[in-house]
């Protein structure tokens, strides 16, 4: 079966529980994480809006590598730029008074979004993702700024200018599910700056700058509802929590009795989630709960000009990491920040384009596979082996290749055979030290990517 026949299920969400769930979270806690889910291992998340036009950030870190105490003024993420524009000393700031003049507004910048956006063309980014090997994709239809990337019919209460005439929500949708993939949708619940304008300044200030009228929360859920109804999808991806006064749990009711397989992330903190949400995290052991970690490609989400390749991860590391997670129960929900006019840089296409060829060979022993007991083990060289796991067949992925062409894998008794996936036949093996030896094939390539072994058990 190959990829487009695996996910080809995604262009409609088919029957997959008789319960009938009720508007309580007794009744939505029975909801279970549906297959596909486990299944994809990798998405596509997707920020682009307004920022994408200033596209400036520091780039001063990962998260949860800067010092809290300074991180929303040294804010690497670019589509907070309207957050870091109200920091005055922040260097956003500073540079925007340079730029544009200190009275330019952060929305005028639609001028432009709205005239470069119109060279986006939704199959070329429907092709980039699914290229990939990823099973789902991610837009953010409306972040922070509280800008809309769809012609929402909701009415704002005090501004008519945040919305899109062309439906960038629903074109991305038709054209990733002609690929065969699912299509979630990102919205952020939490923080709108257009409800509210101080701005984060501390962690703490998450918490006091989210709308809490009951005006915003009509507003957000109304917003919600539209996205199901119009756009069908197969994640609810919200950020930053949820207003309380909104009905989320009806929402959630609703939802899935008409899309069973559907699923809720774990931020809108709510006491009902499918999976968390961690961001730029990794495990050390297999986690129970299905679990899907986001992160840009660099230190930001939106794009930001000034990364390169000193911020942006390496090829090697980015598949080593998409196996980790996967070793562990986890998702990757890997970020593209396109261009204003929807182009993706250089950089950006060089990683997905390395991490897609890698799939076309390894996807197998990624996608469908779920944990193994042991989920990782070092060989007597000291290579890392990270292990899925699909009915009797155990993948072992080697993160370098050893120089001596013998790969010994620890803890392994007489399997019925050994493959390399991409190569033609079974590969000897020997006994040795408590495991098996097994003699690769010669290098093809020099690629130093990570190497998969197919272990019939």
């Amino acid at each position: 079966m190959n990829r487009r026949q695996f996910f080809a299920t995604a262009t409609a969400l088919p029957a997959f529980a008789a319960a009938s769930y009720e508007p309580t979270w007794d009744s939505l806690k029975t909801h279970p994480v549906p297959d596909w889910f486990h299944d994809a291992k990798l998405g596509i998340f997707i920020h682009w809006g307004l920022y994408s036009v200033p596209a400036f950030a520091p780039p001063t870190g990962e998260l949860g590598k800067v010092d809290w105490n300074t991180w929303f003024y040294k804010n690497p993420y670019a589509e907070w730029y309207l957050n870091s524009l109200r920091l005055p000393s922040s260097e956003t700031a500073k540079r925007h008074a340079s730029m544009y003049g200190a009275d330019f507004d952060y929305y005028r910048f639609s001028e432009t979004f709205h005239k470069e956006s119109e060279k986006w063309d939704p199959n070329k980014w429907a092709d980039v993702i699914h290229s990939t090997g990823a099973g789902y994709a991610v837009l953010t239809t409306k972040h922070h700024d509280g800008f809309a990337l769809w012609p929402s019919k909701v009415k704002h209460p005090t501004r008519n200018d945040l919305t899109t005439k062309r439906d960038f929500t629903g074109e991305l949708t038709t054209a990733v599910r002609k690929k065969g993939l699912r299509m979630g949708l990102y919205y952020s619940g939490g923080l709108d700056w257009t409800f509210e304008t101080k701005p984060v300044a501390k962690m703490a200030d998450l918490g006091t700058t989210a709308p809490k009228s009951q005006e915003y929360a009509d507003y957000a859920d109304a917003h919600w509802r539209e996205l199901i109804e119009r756009y069908e999808p197969a994640v609810l991806w919200n950020d930053i929590s949820y207003p309380k006064l909104g009905k989320i749990a009806n929402i959630f009711a609703d939802y899935y009795n008409r899309f069973p397989e559907g699923l809720v992330n774990s931020r809108f903190n709510t006491p009902h989630i499918d999976f968390t949400t961690p961001e730029y995290t990794k495990y050390d052991k297999i986690v129970e709960k299905k679990w899907e970690t986001c992160r840009g490609l660099g230190f930001s989400f939106g794009y930001n000009q000034v990364e390169d390749g000193r911020h942006v991860i390496a090829s090697d590391k980015l598949i080593e990491m998409l196996i980790d997670i996967a070793s562990k129960n986890g998702n990757l929900l890997l970020n593209i920040g396109p261009k204003a006019d929807g182009s993706i840089s250089e950089i950006q296409m060089d990683r997905l384009t390395k991490l897609g060829t890698w799939m076309q060979v390894n996807g197998e022993g990624i996608r469908g596979t779920r944990p193994h007991s042991k989920p990782q083990a070092k060989t007597s060289t000291g290579e890392e082996i990270r292990y899925t796991r699909k009915g009797s067949t155990l993948y072992a992925f080697v993160f370098s290749r050893p120089a001596s062409g013998i790969v010994e894998i620890p803890d392994m008794r007489k399997p019925a055979k050994i493959e390399l996936l991409g190569h033609k036949g079974v590969l000897p093996w020997v006994e040795r030290n408590a495991g098996v030896a097994v003699t690769l094939p010669p290098a093809s390539g020099s690629a130093p990517f990570a190497i998969g072994l197919k272990v019939t058990i």
